[in-house]
């Protein structure tokens, strides 16, 4: 594993140097520092040329200037953008930090929804639900990028802040939403008559029933889920999370996950006094979020049993879920307070930007903010990338459910959730081990044409800006963080392979 690692470094580094070296003198013919100064007209043309020639050290040959300025980004020092006079550094960890959050949320919930998605329709084949995706996977892959965000911005922030200022939905429409749902999850579950007859209805009723309760609490004024929603999200995620992972059968498993969930409505108040007492950060909550964790598997572990891991993992995905419910009802708390504050006036979901100016407020009231900023560029992202994880997911499961150790396993007497769980959906995962660490670098590089439609001053903002500016200070710095994650995610990506399959060894 060491030598395999090392060998990928050494020659990542390589590849790194020559890429950096090209694009480096790419980049000088590409861009002019003096193109303002040659259509000036004043009589000190030459001695303003001059002076910036000097202070850009344009007289020395281009591979010198390279290796220059190589050795200060090898001392953390990537220069100054000459025309703005900031430091590069300063800039792409102010870049670096926007594009993170809009790209770790759109990969984590593209992936989640995407892979989901297509394993059921894989599993549906020729159902009218797997026709159903595969048309809606190929239309939202050709969708422009820029298209679906100027539609977002329409309809998801302009349409829904005019929705917000009188909230109500008519009982035709509730029934509506209610009878799609049904519709959907009949389609996905699929079964005998009486089964489709008892999913349609099960799924209209609770769709309804939610539906009705957003309406008659003032919801959407008042958004929030307390103790009694979050032990009844849990519950049910216990139950669906041990029959998918464990089976209902591992009852250890099963009580690990509800044990769990009784112990985070039950610190939900002590959480509450805890959060007003403190000045909360990033950093805190997210060793909360380790410590949730690590309660989930301490419960596992105490229920013990043959195949303890199996109530350890259930536990700490069941804590962490539950920890995140909580995270976001606190976030949800101070809902009013920022929709009526005057810097929002009513209007919350943005259009543009990663914040708003002059907000003010607590770090609940900034983190909400942060989430209405994030939401219409996230959902663009999702969409796009959905239907792509969505086609990977659906022919990388059916390849694998047609393998020789697939009807093995259940010529065996194996149920078949634990075909599908445990020799199917781990193995359908190998293709999107290339796929999600490429994807994911890509993005950090900046969603440019999606950053650029909501103003967001990410990766991509500050490539395409210090290019217009002709800084390549600015440029070079982002053409070295994007190359030098591309050849880490390479290597991640095989060693994401090895893990999922032992049939790959990295020292081979």
């Amino acid at each position: 594993m060491l030598t395999f690692i090392t060998r990928r470094l050494l020659a990542g580094i390589a590849t790194l140097f020559v890429a950096i070296f090209l694009m480096y003198l790419l980049v000088d013919l590409a861009i002019d520092p003096l193109a303002d100064l040659r259509e000036y007209r004043g009589a000190d043309k030459a001695a303003r040329i001059a002076a910036r020639e000097d202070m850009l050290n344009l007289d020395t040959n281009v591979v010198v200037r390279f290796f220059q300025w190589l050795g200060h980004a090898f001392q953390g020092d990537f220069g100054i953008a000459w025309r703005s006079g900031q430091d590069v550094g300063t800039m792409v960890s102010h870049a670096i930090g926007s594009t993170l959050q809009l790209v770790t949320a759109a990969t984590v919930l593209s992936l989640i929804l995407g892979v989901s998605v297509g394993i059921v329709s894989a599993l549906r084949q020729y159902a009218t639900f797997d026709y159903l995706i595969i048309f809606l996977s190929f239309l939202l892959y050709s969708l422009p990028s820029f298209w679906v965000a100027v539609l977002l911005k329409q309809w998801g922030a302009i349409g829904f802040n005019d929705f917000l200022a009188d909230p109500a939905l008519s009982i035709p429409v509730l029934i509506g939403i209610a009878a799609l749902m049904g519709l959907l999850w009949v389609l996905a579950i699929g079964g005998s008559v009486t089964r489709r007859l008892q999913t349609f209805g099960l799924a209209f009723v609770a769709t309804l029933g939610v539906m009705l309760y957003v309406q008659l609490t003032d919801w959407w004024s008042k958004p929030q889920l307390g103790p009694v929603l979050i032990a009844i999200t849990g519950v049910g995620f216990a139950f669906a999370l041990t029959a998918l992972s464990a089976g209902l059968k591992n009852r250890r498993a099963l009580y690990t996950a509800l044990a769990t969930v009784a112990i985070g409505v039950a610190l939900y108040y002590p959480l509450q006094g805890f959060f007003d007492s403190v000045a909360p950060t990033h950093l805190m909550m997210f060793g909360l979020a380790i410590v949730a964790i690590g309660v989930g598997v301490l419960v596992g572990f105490l229920f013990r049993g043959p195949d303890w891991g199996v109530s350890a993992r259930t536990g700490g995905i069941t804590a962490f879920v539950v920890a995140a419910m909580i995270y976001v009802d606190r976030v949800m708390e101070v809902w009013p307070a920022y929709v009526n504050s005057n810097a929002i006036n009513g209007r919350p979901i943005a259009t543009f930007g990663d914040r708003t100016p002059n907000l003010g407020g607590n770090y609940w009231v900034q983190v909400l903010d942060q989430y209405t900023h994030l939401l219409l560029p996230t959902l663009t992202l999702i969409l796009v990338a959905f239907a792509g994880y969505t086609r990977y997911s659906r022919s990388s499961m059916l390849e694998v459910m047609s393998q020789d150790y697939i009807r093995t396993a259940r010529a065996k007497g194996l149920s078949e959730r634990t075909v599908i769980m445990r020799h199917g959906f781990r193995n359908s995962l190998i293709p999107l081990a290339t796929i999600v660490p490429i994807d994911v670098i890509t993005l950090i590089g900046g969603a440019v044409v999606t950053e650029r439609i909501f103003n967001r001053p990410g990766m991509g903002a500050l490539f395409l800006n210090s290019l217009q500016e002709a800084e390549i200070e600015p440029v070079m710095a982002y053409l070295l963080i994007t190359a030098a994650l591309a050849i880490i995610a390479n290597i991640v990506a095989d060693l994401i392979y090895a893990a999922l399959d032992p049939r790959i060894r990295v020292n081979a």
